[in-house]
């Protein structure tokens, strides 16, 4: 598993950056794309994926450790689609 902190050392270490501007980098590109999607913008990396922002509405949902019955607040949550050769990098298909 990779986490934040790993995905900063990597790009420390890959591109000659101390880790301070490694992490400023890391930062400022995830506070971008946060900033696109709650503009409801998409986000298209080609070769990668899209983000995009998928809107629910309010609906009658249930407590599952009572049952009660609780309203849910619409809402919009974060969506990603896998794009076509990082699926087949990931299988392997590109190395074939």
């Amino acid at each position: 598993m990779m986490n934040k902190s790993d995905l900063i050392e990597v790009l420390a270490k890959k591109m000659n950056l101390t880790q301070k501007k490694s992490e400023s980098v890391i930062n400022h590109v995830f506070n971008e794309m946060t900033d696109t999607l709650k503009k409801n913008d998409k986000i298209e990396i080609r070769g990668f994926g899209s983000f995009t922002v998928k809107h629910y509405k309010p609906y009658t949902g249930r407590n599952p450790k009572t049952g009660d019955t609780i309203q849910v607040k619409e809402k919009r949550l974060p969506f990603f689609k896998v794009g076509r050769e990082l699926k087949k990098r990931v299988d392997g298909d590109a190395d074939r």
